[in-house]
């Protein structure tokens, strides 16, 4: 069946359920019915981290599920359906987004800052696809991307630290131990939305404490200690059931684009992975199409923060719940991008999202959190880095210190360089300096970016542990 959607699908097999030992091709389908429920069943998978980015950042949560639903369906047209992808949210930025309101920036400020970032993702793509993934390692190879991964992660722990924790102390403990085991203990789907569990839960335990216990005493959003409600719900009554989001032009601050640019180096890193993941899974080379998926991703992501919205990554949970499923229809990506935009048409749904309270994102965030800084480490495990080697060791110990330190560089009395964007920068000059000048015995053969493995997932490890889930 055509649709001009970039794809012909055909119907597989009698349309229920894969053959054995088969899995559902991309231009493949089943059912309409079964199709739209496992798109619904995308929404769920990516709705727990795509919610809490934007609350996180202190945007309108209904349009950034709106603008995921066009996101991905920029993307997929794009790719021409090769390349089955739900674009979410990404938690890339939520470090940003901190320094920059705490610098005294407003979300303009914000949106206006990660249009930049998407832009130049959008032209970092377009070099990949015109001079290959060699132009990407040549400027951040493995030992340089985890870095910046890292220091991007562990600089949002004092966010977790002095703003969510605080707020109801015993609840984020709570929640931070069931996520946990959430995240271990559950199979197949179920530890895919582990997050968005860990907020059900985390919601409802606030409601069971404020009935049984009253208000808490505690600091509201790192503000002095006030009495107050866990769970909020005035919001949830004034929404309305139908209504758009919330809209707003982008402000453009060279101060707040210093600080959001190094992202960029995590979302080629994402896509890279994504693509080399899905690749792998669906048996078809996908390393042509690694240039597109990151300028469709640019694309995607200046679309949403010119209208106000957050930007938009390809998302791991996906890639999961294809690897169980065996189902890498892009029809199903289709229906979940209608589903997305259903939601971002219900303000009361958003309020709902936007009720969660503090100390439920904080016990989330402590794992969430360490868990993006954990993944430049897996980045320099799948790359063979050897920290043994001074040339890696040096730039990247240093980097991270001041990314994570938050230190700063007065440059002028009006300008200075700090945290993220003053570790990446010392991570990247500081490496190709180095190698300018090191001895030939410690410039050793990096592996391409374009062979290495997920940022996220490695392919084969996603459709390992799915089998394994699958068995009684």
């Amino acid at each position: 069946m055509g649709l001009g959607l970039g794809v012909r699908w055909t119907l597989h097999g009698d349309g229920r359920t894969p053959a054995p030992g088969a899995v559902v091709r991309p231009d493949e389908r089943l059912s309409w019915p079964r199709t739209a429920g496992l798109g619904a069943q995308h929404v769920v998978a990516m709705f727990g981290a795509s919610f809490v980015a934007p609350v996180l950042m202190g945007l309108d949560p209904n349009l950034a599920i709106m603008m995921s639903g066009f996101a991905t369906m920029i993307f997929l047209l794009a790719t021409r359906g090769r390349i089955p992808s739900y674009l979410g949210c990404s938690l890339s930025f939520v470090g940003v987004a901190a320094a920059i309101r705490a610098s005294g920036g407003d979300s303009a400020t914000v949106t206006g800052a990660v249009f930049v970032v998407g832009a130049a993702l959008f032209l970092a793509g377009l070099a990949v696809q015109r001079f290959g993934a060699r132009i990407i390692h040549a400027a951040m190879p493995p030992v340089v991307t985890g870095a910046v991964v890292m220091l991007i992660g562990f600089n949002l722990a004092p966010v977790t630290a002095a703003t969510y924790w605080p707020q109801d102390q015993w609840t984020a403990l709570l929640v931070m131990l069931f996520t946990g085991l959430a995240v271990v203990c559950l199979r197949g789907f179920w530890s895919r939305i582990a997050i968005f569990l860990g907020l059900l839960f985390g919601y409802g335990l606030s409601w069971v404490l404020d009935r049984v216990l009253g208000k808490i005493h505690s600091p509201l959003g790192g503000t002095e200690a006030v009495d107050h409600w866990r769970l909020d719900l005035s919001g949830v009554a004034e929404a309305d059931w139908i209504g758009l989001p919330s809209f707003h032009a982008p402000s453009f601050e060279w101060s707040a684009i210093l600080v959001a640019l190094p992202v960029v180096i995590a979302l080629i890193a994402e896509n890279a992975g994504h693509v080399k993941a899905v690749g792998e899974m669906t048996g078809d080379p996908l390393d042509d199409k690694l240039g597109t998926a990151v300028a469709a991703d640019g694309a995607a992501s200046m679309l949403s923060t010119a209208l106000g919205g957050p930007p938009n990554t390809t998302y791991s949970e996906n890639i999961g719940v294809m690897a169980a499923t065996r189902v890498y229809s892009t029809a199903a990506y289709w229906a979940a991008a209608c589903f997305a935009l259903l939601f971002g048409l219900c303000p009361k749904f958003g309020a709902v999202v936007a009720a969660v309270p503090g100390a439920v994102l904080g016990g989330i965030t402590v794992i969430l959190y360490g868990m993006i800084g954990l993944l430049g480490a897996q980045i320099w495990l799948n790359a063979r880095v050897d920290l043994r080697n001074p040339l890696n060791l040096v730039p990247a110990a240093a980097g991270i210190i001041i990314g994570v330190g938050g230190v700063s560089l007065k440059i002028t009395d009006n300008f200075q360089l700090g945290g993220i964007a003053l570790g990446t920068l010392v991570v990247i000059t500081g490496y190709h300096a180095l190698r300018f000048f090191a001895p030939a015995h410690l410039k050793g053969q990096e592996p391409l970016l374009d062979s290495g493995t997920s940022a996220y997932d490695d392919g084969a490890e996603v459709a390992a542990e799915a089998e394994r889930d699958t068995r009684p």
